[in-house]
């Protein structure tokens, strides 16, 4: 499996600012025809937007959101936060 990627990209997010995605390759293996641009444009999507989230382990949020939409799709977006953190970090991203 391939290594995880960094990308810059500046978005507010629960009233916090963000300044890098991480994308984990997992979602290579079962949804090929994603790929880290559309995960970009997705959470490009989030930007200014509140959300709850999921789940919390320790220091770590976990966020799923069902209905992403982009180009007339609908995906489903998996990725989580550190408490004072300045990045995001993309789980999983497949089409609903």
């Amino acid at each position: 499996m391939s290594e995880r990627r960094s990308y810059p990209l500046q978005v507010i997010i629960n009233g916090r600012h963000f300044e890098e995605v991480i994308i984990d390759p997992h979602y290579a293996t079962k949804h090929p025809e994603i790929n880290d641009s559309l995960i970009l444009a997705l959470v490009g999507k989030l930007n200014g937007r509140e959300f709850q989230p999921e789940d919390r382990d320790e220091d770590w949020e976990f966020f799923m959101l069902d209905r992403v939409e982009h180009e007339g799709k609908m995906y489903r977006l998996v990725w989580c936060t550190r408490d004072s953190a300045i990045f995001i970090g993309v789980i999983n991203c497949f089409r609903r």
